[in-house]
């Protein structure tokens, strides 16, 4: 009798067996994530994935393992070249997590559309991960009228004007004195 009190109270046999208390309910998400929201009706906001990544180096790969060098490599992110795009696909996320610490990633965005084929010469990426496609820069016809009138405005100060002006009130010292 003693000996099944003890088989059935022994700290070591409680703690091995014990694998945790899991709370009943939550979210499940790929990958074995479950979330406990804070209020029972909460919903997940949709969102769409970016299709591409703007992936820049921050750390120089010195001092860490070969592997990691390795998947820079692939990614052709050396040291000159610091900004690459790659896609969103599950195998390069895989990579990118294994070099999170050395990269800092950012969504790429398209406020205007996706660019076609004949846009590719003219997009812009900017740091922030919006792409842009800019065709062509022409002034508006209001833009060039007022910079005709200030170039032929007689009141216009231009850099003569100004250094006559001004060595003209250094000398005088203003019209008055201490």
């Amino acid at each position: 009798m003693n000996g099944k009190l003890l088989r059935n109270f022994n700290p070591l046999v409680s703690i091995i067996r014990s694998k945790g208390y899991k709370h009943p309910g939550g979210i499940r998400y790929p990958g074995g994530i479950t979330y406990y929201p804070r209020f029972p009706d909460y919903k997940d906001p949709e969102i769409t994935p970016s299709k591409l990544f703007r992936v820049e180096r921050i750390k120089s790969s010195k001092h860490f393992p070969y592997w990691q060098k390795r998947i820079l490599d692939e990614l052709k992110i050396h040291e000159e070249t610091r900004v690459t795009v790659v896609k969103n696909i599950p195998e390069i996320n895989a990579k990118l997590w294994k070099i999170k610490h050395l990269i800092k990633i950012t969504p790429i965005e398209f406020p205007y559309g996706e660019p076609t084929a004949d846009d590719i010469n003219y997009t812009i990426l900017k740091e922030n991960g919006q792409c842009l496609v800019t065709k062509k820069l022409e002034p508006e016809f209001g833009q060039i009228q007022a910079l005709e009138e200030f170039d032929s405005d007689r009141k216009k100060m231009n850099s003569t004007t100004i250094k006559r002006d001004t060595r003209h009130r250094w000398n005088t010292g203003y019209g008055g004195g201490f």
